[in-house]
């Protein structure tokens, strides 16, 4: 399927982080870009929205470790003794998106700060059979 074709759904953007990808959906009259993606543009109504791929360059907005996850998580090895970051990074072209945060220490948030330089990546949890993939980033260091 090419871009054209692709519908504005959450099973399109997990295509495109399997690929190793970054793509939001882009309003070609005002140049909205939105993030999760969406088929319609609530500025200006526009339906005809395009896909775009993102650098992958972002910055720290906000954060927190995760102590106590989902069942998925626990099942990961994560726990009260071994949490992991959650937050929210805001995109060189502008979106916001939740994200999982790797390579960042969930033990010691003291030393973790807003503004921090990241760098989109993929992420695979699972077994193989029945792995999945998060959106995730990663710090530059």
């Amino acid at each position: 399927m090419s871009d054209k074709t692709m519908p504005f759904t959450a099973y399109s953007f997990q295509h495109y982080l399997g690929q190793g990808k970054l793509k939001a959906s882009r309003c070609p009259d005002c140049q909205r870009l939105f993030l999760p993606v969406r088929s319609l543009c609530p500025d200006c109504g526009q339906i005809d929205l395009e896909w775009v791929e993102l650098s992958g360059k972002a910055k720290l907005a906000a954060f927190t470790s995760v102590y106590i996850g989902p069942t998925f998580m626990n099942q990961e090895g994560f726990s009260r003794e071994k949490p992991y970051l959650t937050g929210i990074v805001e995109l060189e072209e502008g979106p916001r998106i939740s994200a999982r945060l790797l390579g960042l220490s969930p033990e010691d948030p003291t030393g973790i700060k807003i503004g921090t330089p990241l760098v989109f990546t993929v992420h695979e949890i699972g077994q193989a059979d029945s792995s999945t993939i998060q959106l995730a980033f990663s710090s530059e260091e």
